[in-house]
């Protein structure tokens, strides 16, 4: 059983590899797409996706693999991980979404501290990122109650999608909101849009908590 301070960091880094190849991949698709909004949205896409996958693989064994403050706090609701553990997971999430952020202006020669301009507003882009949420979340318990080893690859591929067919682009995950700020760079979103993505992500993570729980009902407690 890895301690709790493995897991901790399990969250810690797992969440700063997903930042560093969100923002990363973010920086290199609009130096090489030559102004192609469409390609670097594919070109950011499909690095988030893969390294997901690799992500959950490496550290699911260790934490659990969350990497993201609504999957903790829906675990924690629904009694398996108690609510310390998951403050714990939380904060360690942004941390290490934040270290990401500064790794990846690191890697490109960027200044490190910086606030993004890009406007992300608006009833639309709040719903997006309500049925995100919902999605990310309904995946992954989906998952849990009836395919746990598809997890990884589920979420990677359900990520991968939503950037496209959803209106913001899918971030699904307040530590990532709020690291994103911190980057005026393709993958960023302004300080002021981000109280509100989050709570639609924690209203998204709700309904799947719900909906979840009345789908793939459990006829016995957790261990």
């Amino acid at each position: 059983m890895p301690s709790l301070a493995q897991r901790g960091f399990a969250e810690w880094l797992g969440t700063a590899f997903l930042l560093a190849a969100v923002v990363g991949s973010g920086i290199m698709a609009e130096k090489l797409a030559g102004g192609n909004g469409a390609v670097a949205l594919l070109c950011n896409t499909l690095p988030t996706g893969a390294i997901l996958v690799v992500l959950i693989l490496i550290f699911g064994p260790i934490s659990g693999a969350h990497f993201n403050p609504a999957v903790s706090a829906a675990f924690a609701m629904r009694g398996e991980l108690p609510w310390p553990i998951a403050a714990l997971y939380i904060a360690m999430q942004v941390t290490g979404g934040i270290a990401g952020v500064w790794a990846a202006h690191l890697m490109f020669e960027l200044p490190l501290w910086q606030f993004s301009a890009t406007v992300r507003s608006g009833g639309g882009q709040l719903f997006a990122e309500g049925i995100a949420t919902f999605g990310l979340l309904l995946t992954i318990l989906g998952c849990v109650a009836r395919a746990p080893s598809a997890v990884p690859y589920a979420v990677g591929l359900y990520i991968t999608s939503a950037y496209w067919f959803t209106a913001s682009t899918s971030f699904a995950n307040p530590a990532v909101t709020v690291a994103r700020s911190l980057s005026d760079t393709f993958a960023g979103i302004a300080p002021a849009g981000v109280l509100a993505f989050i709570a639609a992500q924690l209203v998204g993570m709700l309904a799947a908590v719900v909906v979840s729980g009345w789908l793939w009902r459990r006829t016995t407690k957790p261990a």
